[in-house]
């Protein structure tokens, strides 16, 4: 069986999501960030897994689930904290961030046999997941995070390295407001991130 891996920041005003703002204060970012978190884990917590695993920045909250293990983020770079969370783990490993709530069980249910390595391409560029047969941090270190060709070069490291890669589907992270609102329509019945959004529109008459 597969470790779930879900990086994320503790949702705090000002350390999360400051790209929502504006138009959101940077407590509205924060409770949008709180809610796709929760969206989140209780995706991976609905998932079939050997383990779960949060490696926080931060301290943990009253949206953490039973059945995660929480390990701090090392310091240095995102690629450098992505490829420490793979050194942790024995055995396949599968990755995902904290704002990508339009994830489902069924995407993260994944199948080894027949590949090494699982890509999940963001809309922005990026990658929502990236799983790892035999987790290798090498494979991470040293790619540029953040930019428009970050899941360009992340796969191109993989398939250099003589890895078989089976793509997930193309998805959308929440990292902007017009994200947030495209997420949002997309959400299933019972999204916390669609139901919070709402909330704060009608709070706020925007």
């Amino acid at each position: 069986m597969t470790t779930l891996l879900v990086i994320a920041k503790e949702p705090r005003p000002g350390r999360v999501k400051t790209r929502l703002t504006p138009p959101f204060t940077p407590r509205e970012a924060a409770l949008l960030a709180e809610a796709s978190l929760v969206d989140t884990l209780r995706t991976v917590a609905a998932t079939p897994a050997r383990r779960r695993v949060l490696v926080l920045d931060g301290a943990v909250g009253d949206w953490l689930p039973a059945g995660f293990d929480v390990v701090p983020q090392c310091a240095g770079g995102l690629d450098e904290r992505l490829a420490a969370a793979f050194a942790g783990c024995a055995g396949p490993a599968l990755l995902i961030g904290m704002d990508t709530p339009l994830v489902t069980p069924a995407l993260l249910t994944v199948d080894f046999a027949g590949c090494d390595a699982y890509f999940g391409p963001a809309e922005d560029g990026g990658f929502w997941a990236l799983g790892l047969a035999a987790p290798d941090p090498e494979l991470l270190r040293g790619v540029p995070m953040s930019t428009p060709t970050t899941g360009a070069v992340q796969r191109e490291r993989l398939v250099a390295a003589g890895l078989r890669v089976r793509d997930l589907p193309r998805l959308r992270d929440v990292d902007t407001a017009a994200d947030a609102e495209a997420v949002a329509a997309l959400a299933p019945p019972g999204s916390s991130f669609a139901a919070e959004l709402g909330r704060l529109r009608t709070a706020t008459g925007r």
